[in-house]
Parts: structure tokens; sequence; C-alpha cells
């Protein structure tokens, strides 16, 4: 691993994690909601999501599952239904990790956001897609494959960290606006409506393999 292919690998990473997506709209939500600190929670479920990721590319189970017609479209499909669902939740300001709120009866916080961030990046088939077209293309074979996969694994997880941690602060910034029930409101009709967006492109995502 050369030090020109892992500054081409962060940069390449560092800008898919900064697109805008469920992810980054499930950070910003947070920040809004729960300010910056207790953000954390779903930061790192997106994280601990990306890393599974990561890990069943790395370990070429990822292939596998975008090469299976069946299991690639189980993944899409749950992921598109979800990304409904958390998008009518949203609208309608039900209790979820994406609703803008500072009822804490409505608010979702702590476990339960870090849950529910797994499963939206979870959801997500073009992190999948994403590793396994990438991965590959940065490793070595002459030099130790683990030692690579270890570096690799830990930037992604810090870029991550970072990425979600700036969307969350920008959130936090407009936190002192919760309190305009007109701005919640709105805030929360866009949010879910470009939830349910992302669910109708995530749904004519196709496979890399066939």
């Amino acid at each position: 691993m050369s030090w020109e292919s892992y500054l081409v690998f962060i940069v390449t990473t560092g800008v898919v994690c900064a697109t805008p997506g469920p992810a980054a709209l499930l950070a910003i939500t947070q920040g809004i909601s729960n300010g910056l600190r207790h953000s954390y929670w779903a930061i790192a479920g997106i994280a601990l999501a990306n890393i599974m990721y990561f890990a069943l590319s790395a370990t070429g189970v990822a292939a596998l599952i975008v090469a299976s017609s069946t299991l690639f479209s189980v993944i899409k499909w749950a992921g598109v239904a979800y990304l409904f669902y958390l998008g009518v939740s949203t609208v309608t300001s039900r209790s979820s990790a994406m609703t803008v709120t500072q009822d804490p009866e409505v608010r979702v916080q702590g476990v339960r956001a870090f849950w529910q961030a797994v499963v939206v990046e979870l959801s997500n088939p073009k992190a999948l897609l994403y590793f396994v077209a990438l991965l590959p293309q940065f490793i070595n074979p002459t030099q130790a494959i683990g030692r690579q996969m270890l570096i690799y694994g830990l930037s992604c997880a810090v870029l991550d960290l970072s990425v979600y941690s700036l969307y969350a602060w920008l959130g936090s910034k407009t936190k002192r606006f919760t309190a305009n029930a007109a701005f919640v409101k709105t805030s929360n009709r866009t949010s879910g409506g470009l939830l349910m967006i992302a669910g109708a492109l995530m749904a004519m995502v196709k496979r890399v393999a066939h």
C-alpha cells in the first residue's frame, strides 16, 4: 500500500461520506433535536454499520451478496421499506431518530438513536456496493492483506465520525429554531419527503454483478 493510493482512498471515501443522504440527514436531525454531544449515539451507529459493510467486503461475503439476485433484492427492498416508514413517521412527527422535536416524549436519543442509525445505514445498499467496488482497487496482494484492511477500516471509521460530527454540529447550530412550531413542522415534512425520495432512488439501485 503506497501513500498515493492511501490518499486517493481517503479523498474518495471522504467525498462519499460527505455526500448528503439518509445518514447525513439523520446526523443533522439529531444535532437539531439533541445537540452535538447527544448526537454521538447516532453517529456511532452509522460508523458501526459501515464497519460491518467494510468487514463483509473484506471477507468477500459482500461480493457474494451483490452477486446473488435474491439476497441483494431482500436487502434493497427492506431498505426501501424502512426509509419510507421513517419518511412517513417524520412527516407526521411521530417518534423516530429523524424527527425534529424538543418534546422528550417524542425525541429519540441514546441507545434507540444508535440502533435506528445502524438500521438506516445498513438498509442502504449503496454503501454495500461502494465497498465491493472500491476496496479491492486499493489492496496490494504482494503486501500483508490484514494490515492493509486494518488501516483502511480504521480510516473509514475516523472519516465517518468526522464527517457526521460536522453534520451534527451544523444541525446543533439551528437548535434554537426548534422552539418555533412552524420551523419544526416544515423541517419534518422536508426531511420525511427527502427520506421517501431516497427510498425511491434506492429502489432503482441495481447490482454491480449479474
